[in-house]
């Protein structure tokens, strides 16, 4: 490993002994492996020349970024090399002839989505940690909440440079807005969870800034009503930007753990929309639709809210969720989507579980698109009991979206954590494919291996 030093000569950047464990596990710590070296390329040149002596010498390799992973991504399970992106982190260039915008895999989401706004545009895709950086996001073709009018991550990407596990370096797509030329390599590595390539550099697309967002508040009795509801907002072309649900029981953890207070506290759910565009009198035509859908199907007020300050204590306490519930306890975060039309009875079934088992299980999410997000919580079980009860409950419930036609993972990948789940809802002939192409990309199987679908 001293032949680091020979591409990065570079102490702080090559890092062969006392690895800090942060650098050993994802944002949760629950598994943590083992690395004989730290590397924190600042160079597309340094990553190809890491690349190639690590194919050369049989050595595995693991890429991360800000490490924010919730699913054992970025665990180095067979040792090796740990290669940390975080300070390729430039804006290369914001280009407003063609709404496209140079990034390094680094640059962190929240400073990338201020810079371009402050040249009056917008990258839409906005997951809930703002902190991770855009080649993570690429990695894990990363949602959020305004995927229901923007669509997600995978929308956005333009163009990749990638660093293959053999060293050289590979360039797919262009700045262009279509592409037909030859398969679309390009796809295949977004939501790749670092198993195919490094990503280096990419072109991602921006829109104008929307001058106007309002969000609307709409309590209802229970979540059963407030979910049925969505499906009559989405057919009724408002137009939301985003659609999230959530039960009484988590905004109370919400309100808890930010100090918070959110508006309408006799509900028993709520559904948050957010609507934007740059016309106001247009913006409150779409209101005045949801207001009557609303009345029509049992929602107990409608609440716009355009006050700024009440907006930003809505959006936090949503935001803060998972936090807050691990603040109370350890808990398994899954983020399971199923078609729309099966979020009410998917979340039925999951109250059904919760009730037999005494496993309490926290649900929230993106009602748009069906993106259901739960927190199961271990309370006060032992590990033993916590081990065989979880794994359970994760069954039955994985095992239930599946049988509604529902995947995995909507947006959080599949990583370490979630691939028994994956590799028995998955076909064999899908899994051969996914092996097929991972050989063809490295055939020494040395990058982020035994991850997803190996």
């Amino acid at each position: 490993m001293k032949r680091l030093f020979d591409i990065i000569d570079d102490s702080k950047r090559v890092i062969l002994e006392k690895i800090e464990e942060k650098y050993l596990t994802d944002t949760l710590g629950r598994i943590t492996g083992t690395a004989q070296a730290l590397v924190f390329p600042k160079s597309t040149e340094e990553v190809s020349r890491v690349m190639r002596f690590a194919y050369e010498n049989d050595i595995p390799v693991t890429p991360r970024g800000a490490g924010t992973n919730l699913v054992g991504s970025t665990v180095p399970v067979q040792g090796g090399i740990v290669l940390d992106v975080s300070q390729m982190n430039r804006i290369m260039e914001i280009d407003k002839e063609t709404l496209t915008a140079v990034v390094e895999p680094g640059v962190i989401l929240s400073d990338f989505q201020e810079a371009v706004e402050q040249e009056g545009l917008f990258y839409p895709p906005d997951p809930g940690e703002k902190t991770a950086t855009i080649g993570g996001n690429i990695s894990t073709n990363a949602g959020g909440m305004r995927a229901v009018k923007y669509g997600v991550t995978r929308d956005y990407v333009r163009s990749l440079e990638v660093v293959l596990p053999d060293g050289q370096v590979m360039t797919v797509g262009t700045k262009t807005v279509k592409d037909s030329s030859g398969l679309a390599l390009k796809h295949l590595l977004i939501g790749s969870e670092g198993t195919l390539g490094i990503i280096t550099k990419a072109v991602v697309k921006l829109i104008a800034k929307p001058k106007i967002s309002i969000g609307v508040l709409l309590p209802f009795a229970d979540l059963k009503t407030g979910i049925h509801a969505v499906l009559h907002v989405i057919r009724g072309n408002a137009d939301p930007t985003a659609i999230e649900f959530v039960e009484k029981k988590v905004v109370a953890l919400g309100e808890e753990y930010t100090g918070l207070s959110f508006p309408y506290p006799d509900a028993g759910a709520y559904i948050l929309l957010t609507l934007d565009g740059d016309d106001s009198k247009e913006i409150h035509r779409r209101i005045e639709k949801i207001k009557k859908i609303a009345k029509d199907n049992c929602a107990l007020d409608t609440l716009v809210l355009e006050d700024p300050k009440t907006i930003e204590t809505v959006w936090q306490i949503r935001g803060c969720l998972v936090k807050a519930v691990e603040a109370k306890s350890e808990q398994i975060p899954v983020d399971i989507v199923v078609p729309i039309n099966k979020s009410a009875e998917f979340i039925e079934y999951v109250n059904q579980v919760e009730k037999e088992t005494g496993i309490s299980m926290v649900s929230f999410g993106h009602a748009g698109d069906g993106n259901v997000h739960l927190c199961v919580v271990r309370g006060n079980r032992s590990k033993e009991e916590w081990e065989k009860q979880s794994c359970e409950v994760m069954t039955k419930i994985y095992d239930k979206s599946h049988a509604l036609g529902g995947l995995t993972s909507g947006e959080h990948g599949i990583g370490i954590s979630k691939k028994p789940y994956f590799l028995k809802a998955s076909e064999d002939i899908n899994l051969k494919i996914m092996q097929q192409v991972k050989a063809a990309f490295d055939p020494k199987n040395l990058l982020n291996a035994k991850k997803v679908f190996q």
